[in-house]
């Protein structure tokens, strides 16, 4: 149940923008915590609520930036507060309609805008979250390195904690070691990143705008997002076509895509059991199989 007192915090958020009268209503659970529509008089909010109230502040600041890049449509944050002990993140609510192929070649056009808004060096500047996972951001102008060390190092460091030993932490070691010769002859940019980018974060308005949602955003490099659109699918020919007529993939992509997902199959297996851990080791082995 939530307090008084934590009601009351977020409706004189929501107050800052649209009067009340408001009513409460539950709107499913994210990775975080529970959430809800609160109803003003004129229009509603989507409430976030999480234990940890700077994951929220996290999630608000890669909107916020996403936002100022201005290539993609995404919610409006609204304010971030907490009371009680819980955390909120309370953003407008947006009504979402069905995903189409235009709407989808107009995400993959806007997404290749989006990743010109180029950082000075990769990474971010704090810490945030890929899911429940921590992710981090401690900023390198060399992409091998970050991507070695804060993100397959990380996600294999953390899979031998959790008892995943053995074949895969020999294997993925020499993966490591073999990093470089993915990138011969190409050299990655700084790109803003929407970060976690799997069908389910992406929606279309009434008005047919598509709209993200959900970021882990770091500054990277461009294909690591365009790798995870591929991963669980969710993501139609038009879109890679729309993207790919802004700024077209390196042909070196291809094998590069597997690099990238493999980040995340290793955070899946981390989060959710051995049922991910096929996945990645059929994913490192295909790997290798490019540097024997």
């Amino acid at each position: 149940m939530l307090s008084a007192e934590f009601r009351k915090a977020v409706e004189n958020a929501l107050a800052l923008h649209h009067p009340g009268p408001f009513d409460w209503r539950p709107a499913g659970r994210g990775v975080g915590g529970d959430t809800w529509r609160v109803q003003a008089a004129d229009a509603a909010g989507f409430l976030k609520i999480a234990d940890e109230p700077q994951r929220l502040v996290m999630e608000a600041e890669g909107l916020l930036a996403l936002a100022e890049c201005g290539a993609v449509r995404v919610p409006q944050v609204l304010a971030t507060g907490e009371a009680g002990g819980t955390g909120f993140l309370l953003m407008e609510w947006l009504e979402l309609g069905r995903k189409t192929q235009p709407a989808a070649a107009r995400l993959g056009e806007q997404l290749a805008r989006q990743h010109r808004c180029p950082g000075e060096q990769f990474g971010w500047r704090r810490h945030n979250f890929i899911g429940a996972t921590p992710q981090f951001n401690t900023q390198s102008d060399d992409w091998l390195k970050f991507f070695r060390e804060q993100r397959l190092g990380f996600q294999l460091r953390l899979a031998a904690e959790n008892g995943y030993r053995d074949g895969l932490q020999e294997r993925g070691a020499r993966l490591l070691e073999s990093l470089p010769m993915f990138f011969a002859g190409y050299a990655p940019q700084p790109s803003l990143l929407h970060g976690d980018l799997w069908g389910g974060n992406w929606g279309v308005l009434e008005t047919g705008e598509p709209v993200i949602f959900d970021p882990a955003v770091y500054y990277g490099e461009r294909e690591a997002d365009l790798a995870m659109t591929e991963l669980f699918g969710g993501f139609p020919p038009e879109f890679y076509s729309a993207y790919d007529a802004q700024w077209p993939r390196d042909p070196g992509y291809r094998v590069r895509r597997d690099l990238y997902n493999l980040y995340h199959a290793l955070n899946h297996l981390n989060l959710f059991g051995t049922g991910y851990l096929a996945q990645a080791q059929q994913l490192v082995e295909r790997l290798l199989a490019q540097v024997r």
